[in-house]
């Protein structure tokens, strides 16, 4: 039977504390268990910094969409708008091609046409009487008795 001696005690006592001793001094300080430590408490921090980072991008794209969603149909109404101001503009275009197409047919009718050249000159058939201004003549320059510009 093990142990039946006080002696048997303090001799199993005395083993269990120079083993304890012994690995105390051959214990490497703790350097392996201390490094993975720290490598794992940065990688935990980086992976909480980006899972940080992934939520707010979510919550910024989540308000984009909301946005985009809600300017869909005003968009819809504003495509409508431009295809009305594209049809009337297309309507304008029309009407100005039909006048500059009139006012072509006008121009080479006028540019063929006999000239009217006896409507341009101004006979003035009053008597030349007081026609050149005399000293004691009080009339203005143009006044319809003046004839000092013809």
């Amino acid at each position: 039977m093990l142990f039946t001696t006080t002696t048997q005690y303090i001799a199993l006592a005395i083993a269990l504390v120079a083993g304890w001793l012994f690995g105390l001094a051959s214990h490497p300080g703790g350097r392996k268990w201390k490094a993975r430590y720290v490598a794992e408490r940065d990688a935990h921090a980086v992976t909480s910094k980006r899972v940080t980072e992934l939520e707010r991008d979510h919550d910024t794209v989540t308000k984009r969409a909301a946005d985009l969603e809600r300017d869909h149909g005003t968009v819809g109404t504003r495509v409508t708008d431009l295809e009305r101001e594209r049809d009337l503009a297309n309507e304008r275009v029309a009407q100005l091609k039909r006048e500059n197409d009139e006012l072509e047919r006008e121009n080479s009718r006028l540019s063929t046409a006999r000239p009217i050249a006896h409507d341009r000159y101004v006979r003035d058939d009053r008597p030349l009487d007081h026609d050149r201004i005399d000293d004691g003549d009080r009339l203005a320059p143009g006044h319809p008795r003046d004839r000092g510009f013809i």
